[in-house]
């Protein structure tokens, strides 16, 4: 009987294969197309995301290392900043491009936490990754992860401090507790008392809705870090002149500014141009009609008052020497941003002729000068009426040392920005975090089924803040944590890492304060780049097309 059972078997079995065989074999995608799905796919996509977490994993905190990256043209590029690195680094990984994409949305929003949320990111799949490979459902993971997101926000929103506005002196302090906070894990964090002075006085320069194009940043390379400054008002590098340019005065006061689009030579005529003549006198009357139309552009300029004039087109030699001569300062060949930033700073408009030259087109300052800073000079517009601005001069040793620099100091600047605006701050450090954290855990007690777990994952997920600080700083890491879960189980709820004394400290009475709305962004494009990874199941990669166009058919 149990021979009869398996020849039927073994029958039915080679009938099921022949009709198979039998059938036409559908073919839907080209040739040579890469298909990968279900969970390996899943898999294989966090573990992708954890390589490019593991670029950046040791740049974080006061203690972090600096990344040396090269380009394909051998520009060196030296920094710790999260968006800057993956920026540069060449990913080719589709899914791991996620994570390139979170640190620029973060780096846009709110200037500073690029690594912070890339780590986030990182640590969210990595927990994910055990309940993806025991066959839950990653719709359950997601809708659980977003659940906590949301209680996590609430958290923040309920233990952040507001810090009263009408109080200038204590509003000025928060600031420079913020930019501080911003610049610890810098190049420049032992200078950070010097740049956040600087940048806070830079961001109050502006005016209510805050531009950011109106804070101009140039880069003056030798000298000491120390040696930068913050001008309240316009600089820019002298421009490209003639040899009339020194006799003009390199000192004014309350001057009018004329911003202009003209051409202030005499131009060769082009090369295919004919213009014949049978005189002499012709010919000098040709010569004359030039000579006539240059002097009377400049003649109109001189009577409408100015005292300086800026071009965005050359300004001759003869020219040069026509406004040296009546105490008159000129420079042409100004940048395009630099001539915006004046127009908008000093008044008046950007003329394409001299005819009528109105009062209302001319700009004005309260000083002008051209000061010699480093190796070059540069020409500074102070006290502007029409709109706040300043620029800030950047010194230092190295090219990179200062691109280094100009970067931070945008961070400094977009924290400073974002806590003027949204006035609530909390401590940093880890401090945040490890409250989160205990939070969660105790709301996952209060939920039955899988989402308990998940939210426990995601609470522990949150701890890596603290573990890469103690980590990057060589510090225990478990005896840190472990003193930290203990504090906040007390209620210490801004105890966080002190990495001077190698402790634990609250850092909301350290003055280590971040503004919330960093972590709530932080927070929320990580969650949402860990939800888009865990929803794909399923990676379709095109051949590359061999297709060639058709040659010219004869005769066309």
């Amino acid at each position: 009987l149990q021979h009869y059972f398996i020849q039927s078997n073994l029958r039915r079995f080679t009938q099921e294969r022949m009709m198979q065989s039998m059938q036409p074999r559908i073919i839907l995608l080209k040739e040579g197309t890469d298909t990968s799905q279900g969970v390996p796919q899943i898999v294989s996509n966090i573990n992708a995301c954890q390589m490019v977490v593991e670029a950046i994993r040791t740049t974080l905190g006061p203690r972090g290392m600096d990344k040396l990256i090269v380009d394909s043209k051998e520009k060196v590029t030296i920094s710790n900043d999260g968006a800057t690195i993956l920026g540069l680094l060449d990913i080719v990984h589709p899914a791991a491009k996620t994570l390139v994409d979170i640190a620029r949305s973060q780096d846009a929003e709110v200037g500073d936490g690029t690594t912070t949320v890339t780590l986030l990111a990182g640590e969210f799949m990595k927990q994910a990754k055990p309940f993806i490979e025991d066959g839950i459902n990653s719709q359950i993971i997601i809708r659980s992860f977003r659940k906590a997101t949301q209680f996590a926000l609430k958290k923040i929103q309920d233990i952040q401090v507001t810090v009263k506005k009408d109080d200038p002196k204590e509003q000025r302090e928060l600031l420079k507790k913020c930019a501080s906070t911003s610049m610890c894990s810098k190049l420049i964090a032992y200078n950070k008392e010097f740049f956040s002075e600087m940048v806070v006085d830079a961001v109050t320069c502006l005016g209510p809705l805050m531009p950011l194009n109106m804070i101009g940043i140039k880069k003056v390379t030798g000298g000491s870090v120390t040696d930068s400054q913050l001008v309240a008002g316009v600089a820019f590098k002298k421009t490209f002149s003639y040899a009339g340019f020194e006799m003009q005065p390199k000192t004014y006061m309350n001057p009018k500014v004329l911003s202009l689009n003209i051409e202030l030579e005499l131009k060769a005529e082009r090369d295919n141009a004919e213009c014949r003549i049978d005189n002499v006198e012709d010919y000098q009357r040709i010569v004359d009609a030039e000579w006539s139309i240059l002097y009377d552009k400049l003649d109109k300029m001189v009577a409408s008052g100015a005292k300086i004039i800026l071009s965005k087109l050359p300004i001759g030699d003869v020219a040069t020497q026509y406004f040296a001569d009546r105490d008159i300062f000129c420079a042409g060949r100004v940048t395009q941003e630099d001539l915006n930033r004046t127009v908008k700073a000093c008044g008046g408009t950007i003329l394409t002729t001299v005819n009528d030259i109105r009062p209302e087109d001319m700009g004005a300052c309260d000083l002008f000068e051209e000061v010699q800073i480093g190796n070059d000079r540069y020409n500074l517009f102070k006290g502007c009426p029409k709109a706040k601005t300043c620029t800030l001069i950047l010194r230092g040793g190295a090219e990179q040392f200062i691109d280094e620099t100009e970067r931070s100091l945008h961070d400094a600047i977009m924290i400073v920005r974002r806590a003027l605006k949204n006035d609530s701050v909390v401590a940093g450090g880890g401090a945040i975090e490890m409250e989160l954290s205990k939070e969660l855990r105790n709301y996952a007690k209060t939920i039955h089924g899988k989402e308990q777990l998940l939210i426990t994952a995601y609470a522990k997920a949150l701890e890596i803040i603290p573990r890469q600080l103690c980590d990057n700083a060589g510090f225990d890491a478990t005896t840190i944590l472990n003193k930290l879960r203990q504090k906040h189980a007390q209620g210490g709820k801004w105890m966080g890492m002190d990495i001077t004394s190698e402790d634990i400290a609250d850092n909301f009475d350290a003055c280590v304060w971040e503004p919330s709305i960093v972590k709530r962004n932080a927070l929320t494009a990580a969650c949402e780049a860990c939800c888009v990874i865990l929803s794909i199941d399923e990676t379709v990669k095109n051949p590359n097309s061999n297709y060639q166009a058709p040659k010219e058919l004869p005769g066309m």
